[in-house]
């Protein structure tokens, strides 16, 4: 993990405001969706990328009942019925 030298206060709302450096690097857009983990004692922020639920592809997907699903991944369950 690189540290960016910056440092930001947290708002009486819990909230902390981005650089735009890295807004701008990591290609964060108003109203984009950030994924928030925690590992050990630290707090990790990762930009939202929808993915298959079975086998975590991220392209050609289509949703069902709010989850996504891959085609192929789709195709393979229409067989089994």
């Amino acid at each position: 993990m690189k540290s960016t030298g910056i440092v930001r206060k947290v708002d009486e709302l819990g909230r902390i405001v981005l650089p735009i450096e890295l807004r701008r690097t990591y290609d964060l857009a108003v109203k984009d969706a950030i994924e928030i983990y925690t590992e050990d004692d630290k707090i990790i922020l990762k930009k939202f990328q929808r993915s298959c639920i079975f086998c975590g592809n991220t392209e050609d997907l289509v949703e069902y009942k709010t989850k996504s699903v891959c085609t192929a991944c789709a195709a393979a369950l229409s067989e089994k019925s």
